[in-house]
């Protein structure tokens, strides 16, 4: 589904991406571990197409397509969802007025009819009773005096409303504790799917217990130095990323 080819990125002249290469099938989880300052976050947002990172060489292809041609709201169009480590608050915006028109954009993008109110209504409210959201939250502002844990759980509520095909997750266990934890898990392992795919990018191997991967990378210095299977996120949890970091040097 997702396939990353020698690819160089910088921003303000400082090379953060070193030649990274990665595979992420379809049905596929994929976790990305390493250090701080090791390009994950910068993988994560070269791919969404956020602003200011240049790509310096390389392809990112999305089913066999070079998304690096599009802006970021096509790639959105195309199926590519990034839910941020720390999702911003936006005072002014109502979250269901974002929320319908982000599922309308989706829609039209594909060819579909907009959601009449009341199906849209039915579809919101059914998917925040699963990840605990109240109904008084989607009231307020979007994420405006929301908790970290409110915050995560929205964004899934997103993902899960606007059902993309390729989902990354950047540090989403970031300021969660075990039950908002468990909470957002849920609401990822619930879409799983044979035609999504996901990328996992985490520092610490307990989100991964509960959102079990099918393949680790570790990256360092802006690449991947070592993949495996879901050990390869124990060992790197008992021994740490030291020996990483020389291998990538």
């Amino acid at each position: 589904m997702l396939e990353i080819r020698n690819l160089h990125v910088q921003i303000e002249d400082k090379k953060i991406l070193n030649g990274l290469n990665l595979t992420v099938h379809k049905g596929e989880v994929a976790a990305i571990m390493g250090p701080n300052g090791s390009g994950k976050s910068t993988l994560s947002y070269v791919i969404a197409g956020k602003e200011d990172y240049e790509v310096l060489d390389g392809e990112i292809l999305l089913d066999g397509e070079n998304i690096l041609e599009m802006e970021a709201d096509a790639r959105a169009a195309a199926g590519v969802f990034l839910a941020f480590q720390y999702p911003l608050e936006i005072p002014g915006v109502a979250t269901m007025t974002f929320l319908k028109a982000a599922m309308n954009a989706q829609r039209k993008a594909r060819g579909e009819e907009e959601l009449a109110t009341t199906d849209f209504m039915k579809r919101v409210r059914a998917g925040a009773e699963k990840l605990g959201i109240p109904q008084d939250m989607l009231k307020r502002g979007l994420n405006v005096g929301f908790s970290g844990g409110e915050k995560k759980r929205m964004e899934i509520l997103q993902m899960a409303l606007l059902e993309p095909r390729f989902c990354i997750l950047d540090e989403t266990d970031s300021g969660l504790d075990i039950d908002a934890l468990k909470v957002v898990s849920d609401g990822v392992n619930a879409l799983r799917s044979p035609d999504r795919a996901f990328l996992v990018i985490t520092h610490y191997q307990r989100l991964l217990n509960y959102i079990v991967p099918d393949t680790v990378h570790v990256m360092a210095h802006g690449k991947v130095v070592k993949s495996g299977g879901k050990e390869l996120a124990l060992e790197l949890e008992a021994n740490g990323y030291a020996d990483y970091k020389t291998l990538a040097a």
